[in-house]
């Protein structure tokens, strides 16, 4: 590993903000992720070590790009430099796919060529609010999402027809329509402008469809080593029920499906519901089902009919999970619950919660799924430390605030 390289320091790191880590070996910030970890976590269990990447240069296969206009007419991309909303160019983002930042360059030019003007947050005018890339690993696909204040989009064709001749591996371009004053980058309005308006990508010999606002993990290099600890910690025989709750396009569940008797995904987002049932599809997953509901929502009415899980498969946001799913979740009285965090700060917290409801960690495996940057990924799984009913958990939780 050439540590040289790896610990060079990004000439915008300090304006931009986005690697934590800049200038440090990555021996040493895998060293200092396991370090926060079992800082947090380790009154609760076994901390083992940080599973590292081999290369861990331009792993994120999604990157989102604002532009500014230069004084000499000249279209530049990059983020916003910390807590600002001003645009710090960006050439070659070193965390960054190098073939999404090609493309991004040759999209600056041609928005100059075609003189799309830029949206001016103040003004509220303008075209052009960002540009969304969104690359497969295995296959190379590529995803284009460019985010409009309008859907009118005047030489759109011609547009399509420069970008694609210049970059034969994009297989869909989509317009994403923003004209709300917010901060939020994709709008709810959507027209493919080019191709199937997605992509595909293929994770532990499964395919998976990856649409302007479904989730995907964006190291999927890393996601493969999270979710083959994830289940190798279940131990799954082939006849278990399995609740993938938070679940997404369905990747885990998916994954798992294989290995046991029944898996049903529980998702709030809509459109992640409909890349997961086509994602289930391709991979000829006959044992799996998804509900679209909110999943401590889901949990709670299940519990309250009885219902029992023996595998509960969790991967919830950075706020981390609630009292709420967790009383509903050990009420299943599964044998295991297998957590996937990417924020060891909730998960201590849920942690804790887990333990006062009866259910011990066997450890925590921290995965860095996103060098240079302070964030790690952590996956732990929880067993019951002693018999176990959905009343004597359900007692315990009054104690804890919502």
């Amino acid at each position: 590993m050439n540590n040289t390289k790896e610990s060079a320091i990004c000439p915008v790191a300090k304006k931009c903000g986005g690697c934590q880590y800049q200038g440090i070996p990555y021996e040493e910030q895998r060293k200092k992720k396991e370090k926060t970890v079992r800082a947090l976590c380790g009154k609760l269990g076994v901390v083992h070590p940080t599973t590292g990447m081999e290369n861990p240069l331009h792993y994120r296969n999604k990157i989102h790009a604002s532009f500014r206009k230069l004084k000499n007419g000249e279209i530049v991309s990059g983020k916003y430099e910390e807590n600002s909303h001003r645009v710090v160019p960006v050439d070659n983002c070193r965390i960054e796919n190098e073939t999404a930042a090609v493309i991004l360059n040759d999209i600056c030019r041609l928005i100059q060529s075609f003189r799309i003007l830029l949206y001016n947050e103040d003004t509220g005018t303008g075209l052009l609010r960002h540009v969304l890339i969104r690359t497969a690993y295995s296959t190379g696909e590529v995803l284009v999402v460019l985010v409009l204040s309008s859907p009118v989009f005047p030489s759109k064709r011609h547009f399509v027809e420069e970008l694609r001749k210049k970059h034969p591996e994009i297989r869909s371009i989509v317009i994403n329509v923003n004209h709300r004053h917010t901060s939020m980058v994709l709008g709810d309005k959507e027209q493919v402008i080019y191709g199937p308006g997605y992509i595909e990508d293929e994770l532990c010999g499964f395919r998976f469809r990856i649409s302007p606002r479904s989730f995907y993990q964006v190291n999927p290099e890393q996601a493969e080593k999270v979710y083959r600890q994830a289940l190798a910690l279940a131990g799954l025989t082939g006849k278990e029920r399995v609740i993938d709750a938070y679940c997404g396009t369905g990747t885990i569940g998916i994954i798992a499906s294989p290995q046991a008797g029944e898996v049903i995904g529980v998702e709030l987002n809509p459109a992640a519901v409909k890349d997961a049932l086509v994602n289930a599809r391709a991979g000829k997953c006959k044992n799996i089902r998804f509900i679209q509901a909110d999943a401590e929502k889901y949990l709670i009415q299940m519990a309250s009919h009885g219902e029992k899980a023996d595998v509960i498969l969790m991967d919830p946001p950075r706020a981390g999970s609630s009292p709420g799913f967790l009383k509903a979740a050990v009420n299943m009285n599964p044998k295991k619950i297998i957590y996937i965090s990417c924020n060891p700060e909730t998960l201590a917290r849920d942690a804790s919660i887990l333990r006062q409801l009866g259910y011990k960690s066997e450890g925590f495996y921290p995965f860095d799924m996103f060098p240079f940057c302070d964030d790690v990924e952590t996956v732990s799984a929880f067993v019951p430390s002693g018999p176990v009913s959905g009343k004597n958990g359900g007692k315990n939780l009054k104690k804890i605030k919502p």
